[in-house]
């Protein structure tokens, strides 16, 4: 803002009404603003599912880019969501979408042994396992490729 306003000092007035009506301009065209209500983060998060979805999301690529850079900068600033571990945030998940081992072994596409032993901290997760579990439940890959410790280990 500084740095604007050390600009703006610089310009001639001429200059200053041209730039104040091009911002207003470019204002009026503006879609998206940075999120500053958790109202507008949903209708964002609700847009960008909408649009992702869609049959025209390929031509609406960049939209796409800016929607999810405004929700992770939102999320960044906002995670009130305690550390888990993967296992933690499985089971979790399990739970806020009121789901039984069934429902994640359809959902990560193993058997019912594999998720057996992750929820049981006997298994790692594998590549394909947290893949698809991020893809379903639209998380980012991260939150469950995090090191845990597994029953029996130091």
């Amino acid at each position: 803002m500084q740095n604007t306003q050390r600009c703006v000092k610089r310009m001639s007035s001429t200059q200053q009404k041209t730039t104040k009506i091009l911002v207003s301009h470019i204002m009026e065209k503006l879609t998206y603003t940075v999120i500053k209500t958790e109202e507008q983060y949903f209708d964002y998060c609700n847009l960008l599912e909408e649009i992702d979805f869609s049959e025209n999301a390929v031509e609406r690529e960049d939209e796409i880019e800016l929607l999810t850079l405004l929700i992770k900068t939102w999320d960044d600033e906002h995670n009130e969501i305690p550390e888990m571990d993967p296992v933690q945030l499985v089971k979790s998940l399990m739970k806020d979408h009121d789901l039984i081992q069934e429902d994640i072994v359809k959902i990560a596409g193993v058997g019912k042994s594999t998720i057996s032993g992750i929820l049981n901290y006997k298994r790692r997760m594998s590549k394909i396992v947290i893949r698809n579990i991020a893809k379903h439940f639209k998380i980012q890959q991260e939150a469950l490729n995090k090191p845990y410790r597994l029953e029996g280990q130091n």
